[in-house]
């Protein structure tokens, strides 16, 4: 069996178990990437990248106390709530309101995982900017404790924003009978470049403010910010709607929960 049928016999499974099996398939899936992937790149920024003296910490103040302990906790959360909502894609395939792609080839599955790297980025912003609104400040100030990030700040939501941003792939499915490799792709993609975002770690000094390894040193001015680079791994939605940040902006006048 290649690669690409193994996919496609896996979504019709997801699509034909029960609603408890696709939560729990979701819960393992979602808690597993999570450890990889943030405990992953601690080690690689914590550990072999500064032995190796390949780039930099961005911000060298200590976390406050009892820092992981408070994002590892508000990630279980959110992880329980993105393992339930995988029920969502899943009532939307034993409905028929969504699709899976039954023969996708290799240029299929990457055209589409390119344009759900996109839509994350839109989507992403549009609830970011949502989330600095009045309304909903108290909601996100949860996230924005980490004024120093770290790699487990990446899914240290309150529960509104973990629902929020979890139902990313929810409208693609509904336009597009997607492969499920692609699928699959965006939160394992979604995470790692979120993660780079949140790492604290310069990996590229001399790269200019747009490039796409910048993202942390764009995210970093975010955390201390809170106003301005709302924006996902790429910097264009910032750029359009003027919420762009220079590279090196002033201090924040206030806290950034208070601002």
């Amino acid at each position: 069996m290649g690669t690409g049928q193994f996919f496609v016999t896996l979504g019709n499974g997801f699509a034909a178990s029960s609603p408890w099996a696709a939560m729990g398939w979701g819960l393992a899936f979602f808690a597993s990437i999570y450890l990889v992937i943030c405990g992953g790149n601690w080690l690689l920024t914590r550990r072999l990248l500064p032995a190796l003296r390949i780039g930099r910490r961005i911000d060298p103040k200590p976390l406050r106390d009892g820092q992981t302990r408070y994002e590892l906790s508000l990630s279980a959360v959110s992880i329980l709530i993105f393992g339930i909502g995988t029920v969502l894609p899943w009532a939307f395939l034993r409905l028929g309101w969504a699709q899976l792609a039954q023969d996708p080839g290799p240029l299929r599955i990457a055209l589409e995982m390119a344009v759900l790297l996109v839509w994350n980025d839109i989507h992403f912003y549009a609830n970011h900017r949502l989330l600095h609104t009045r309304p909903l400040r108290s909601f996100h100030a949860q996230h924005h404790r980490s004024l120093v990030t770290t790699p487990f700040s990446t899914y240290s939501f309150h529960p509104l924003e973990a629902a929020l941003l979890g139902n990313v792939i929810l409208l693609p499915m509904l336009l597009h009978d997607f492969s499920f490799a692609a699928l699959l792709s965006l939160p394992v993609t979604s995470l790692l470049l979120n993660n780079l975002g949140h790492s604290n770690y310069d990996f590229a000094p001399a790269a200019g403010h747009d490039h796409w390894l910048s993202a942390s040193r764009r995210h970093h001015l975010h955390h201390t910010r809170y106003h301005g680079n709302y924006g996902f791994l790429f910097n264009f939605m910032d750029g359009w709607f003027g919420t762009r940040l220079p590279d090196e902006a002033p201090p924040p006048a206030q806290t950034a929960v208070e601002s």
